[in-house]
């Protein structure tokens, strides 16, 4: 791959992330600007300020997706995106979302300071939502530009406290008129993202290419037992949470037995548990819990399902409990597109950076993208795999590895008035 001569300055792309966070600053170093709050509104703006002195022109749709503009010499052209996401995780990092968006910012500004046009025009995109700490499931805005989501139904969603997120949208400000689909005629679509695991960091590397998502499906697990005085024997109690502990339990080996060819294993995930009533002195009759199961083996992960259910019923009847096992959320395996995947790859190389291909078990907007334009998506290392902890942390010199390739893909990808066309 030709190397681009871009101004892109790491210093300045560091700067912004710092900025950033200022904004939901937490006292352990982390971030909350969870979707849809006043800091998130806050955040947004600063963006817009910034993306518009770069010279872009800013629309936002009707589920709140924030999309700039640089124009392109050939208007005829599918325009080129890069982008990811703001919002932040309740104790969340500084990284996880905000380095995709503002090295896609650095990439305009630094065209802007060389007075580069591209062939196509490019987009640069702040997806609304994609945590869903706030407003589950996640990657809302991404879902239903792509036509994964239906727009009525993340604009009905409601919070623990029973806002809605439609409502949410309009009382920051941040509800636009343009349609979400309009992002479907995207030519291709690319995002910079740490890495949240420890793969790259333990041997080394400096890049991850990612060629395919994982499968995933997620679960509302809900436990009926019968509540007694914490007083009474343990022989005959109908402990909802002892039953549901013991499911919980089994869950890790459940995972780590699902293996596939090359010795890939499932994952699963309790994430949120409630049990009632809240006393001290009773034995809890009702549990709920969530359930998140990960496999690139869509067979292995089906057959962690069976296991699932099928420890669920004997726990059920061992216990004199019910065990209701819902599925919620289900996310097919999803590959990148090999010419943007090969792309990336070739970028890294021309920069020197050591790289290797690797698969995402997390979801990402470019997850979504890829279901329906060609998409890429490229990883740098975090300190520790550490994510959605206020712990995050990644160097400088990551930051800009990442950059450096996400602009030579993206503009090989957008092609440089008259350099030939986009491809």
């Amino acid at each position: 791959m030709d190397r681009i001569n871009l101004p892109l300055s790491q210093d300045r792309l560091w700067d912004s992330l710092m900025e950033l966070a200022r904004i939901g600053a937490l006292p352990n170093g982390g971030n909350d600007r969870q979707t849809l709050t006043d800091r998130d509104a806050e955040g947004r703006a600063l963006f817009q300020r910034w993306g518009e002195a770069a010279g872009l022109t800013l629309t936002v749709d009707r589920i709140g997706n924030m999309i700039f503009r640089r124009p392109g010499r050939n208007p005829d052209l599918k325009p080129v995106a890069v982008g990811s996401h703001l919002d932040t995780q309740p104790t969340g990092g500084k990284f996880d979302g905000p380095l995709g968006v503002l090295a896609g910012l650095e990439i305009m500004r630094a065209l802007q300071e060389a007075g580069i046009e591209t062939e196509a025009p490019l987009l640069l995109i702040n997806w609304c939502n994609e945590e869903g700490s706030r407003f589950p499931p996640p990657m809302s805005g991404s879902g239903v530009a792509m036509g994964i989501v239906p727009e009525a139904e993340v604009l009905a969603t409601r919070d623990l406290s029973g806002h809605g997120f439609g409502d949410e949208l309009r009382r920051i400000g941040w509800q636009g008129e343009a349609d979400p689909a309009d992002l479907r005629a995207i030519g291709a679509y690319f995002e910079l993202h740490i890495e949240q695991g420890k793969r790259l960091e333990d041997a080394g590397l400096t890049i991850g290419v990612v060629d395919r998502a994982l499968a995933q499906i997620w679960y509302e697990v809900t436990v009926q037992g019968e509540e007694a005085h914490a007083g009474s024997p343990m022989e005959g109690r109908r402990d909802a949470l002892m039953a549901a502990a013991a499911l919980i339990a089994s869950l890790e080996g459940i995972a780590r037995d699902a293996v596939a060819a090359g010795g890939e294993r499932g994952r699963a995930t309790v994430g949120v548990l409630k049990a009632e009533p809240e006393s001290r002195n009773i034995t809890p009759g009702r549990v709920w819990f969530s359930l998140d199961t990960r496999h690139g083996d869509t067979e292995q992960l089906e057959a962690m399902r069976i296991q699932i259910q099928a420890r669920a019923d004997a726990l059920a009847a061992e216990r004199g409990v019910s065990i209701r096992v819902e599925e919620f959320w289900r996310a097919p395996p999803t590959p990148f597109d090999p010419v943007l995947v090969d792309r990336v790859q070739a970028a890294a190389e021309s920069r020197g950076h050591a790289w290797t291909r690797v698969p995402t078990a997390i979801y990402h907007d470019a997850v979504y993208c890829a279901r329906a334009v060609p998409a890429a998506l490229v990883f740098c290392p975090c300190h520790g795999g550490i994510s959605h902890n206020e712990a995050e942390s990644i160097t400088p010199d990551w930051a800009g590895a990442g950059l450096e390739v996400l602009a030579d893909a993206v503009l090989a990808t957008a092609g440089l008035a008259g350099a030939g066309r986009a491809g």
